[in-house]
């Protein structure tokens, strides 16, 4: 069964498109990503498919209900996290946890103690005393507290720092090995290679590729930093695009297996080298115009 599935989904702000044409089918236990810039369109997608956004043309459902209906039951399977959270000030996250638990039939509130100290959470604090990073941790709490069969993801790691998102992403592999679906919207591409399956690229507003994972890293690109004695002639190996030497410096753009390059690399008489992933606006105008 496709967990989430939409068919030429859109939605436009008037003359202004936020998404067009959106096709994608999710299957069930799948860890799905979405991944573009900021500004691609991703959140307009999340929030159309959850009935915050009516669309414009096309259709869209959600364990197998469509999104034209009322998602009130549906929305009760569903474990969503927003990329910007807004909470009740006065309330603590122990008390924001407890009172979003009683929408839901036989949530385990142990897990509110769990879960507050995986993450290292003052529960009994008050919310608007707590950072951006802090509301991000009650936030995830939230979304998982009610063990919803899909996970809906946006940008959820903004504001964690790195040790958070490690044991973030340890909550997200051990929910998948419970066979929770999981669609995880982000602009970072690291972050989709670790968790995902595959992935569906967005930019401005459609996708342009819906990649397996192992695919996608086989064609990303890497940009890279040689530092020689000095300027010498080479014979590049394929892959290498965009070559540019700057007295004893050469930088280029490279596509294609990374222990082919590696390998190349071993037959160079080199100072220093850097390897670094491009943004991605790089990576869509390479693959994907």
């Amino acid at each position: 069964m496709n967990v989430i599935e939409s068919s030429n989904l859109c939605k436009n702000y008037g003359k202004d498109i936020g998404i067009k044409n959106i096709n994608l089918q999710i299957e069930q236990g799948e860890v799905f990503g979405f991944i573009g810039p900021n500004g691609a369109g991703k959140s307009t997608f999340i929030r159309t498919l959850m009935g915050f956004l009516l669309p414009s043309s096309g259709t869209a459902s959600i364990l197998g209900q469509s999104i034209d209906r009322d998602l009130h039951g549906i929305r009760k399977k569903i474990g969503y996290l927003p990329s910007e959270v807004n909470y009740y000030d006065g309330m603590s996250s122990r008390e924001l946890l407890e009172y979003h638990a009683g929408f839901y039939d036989k949530v385990n509130l142990d897990q509110i103690n769990t879960l507050g100290a995986l993450f290292e959470l003052d529960l009994d604090r008050k919310i608007e005393s707590l950072s951006f990073g802090n509301k991000k941790k009650c936030a995830i709490i939230q979304s998982v507290l009610h063990a919803p069969e899909l996970l809906i993801l946006d940008e959820p790691t903004s504001g964690l720092d790195p040790l958070m998102q490690n044991r973030f992403f340890e909550l997200l592999e051990e929910e998948s090995k419970k066979g929770t679906t999981i669609f995880f919207s982000s602009h970072i591409l690291t972050e989709i290679q670790r968790m995902c399956n595959r992935a569906a690229i967005i930019r401005d507003g459609e996708i342009n590729a819906v990649e397996d994972i192992q695919s996608l890293l086989t064609k990303q690109m890497k940009k890279a930093r040689f530092i020689f004695k000095e300027k010498t002639e080479l014979s590049f190996i394929e892959g290498i695009q965009n070559a540019l030497w700057m007295n004893n410096k050469l930088t280029f753009d490279y596509v294609g297996p990374i222990t082919d390059l590696i390998e190349w690399m071993g037959t160079l008489d080199l100072v220093d080298a850097v390897l670094e992933e491009p943004d991605l606006e790089t990576i869509f105008m390479n693959y994907y115009q």
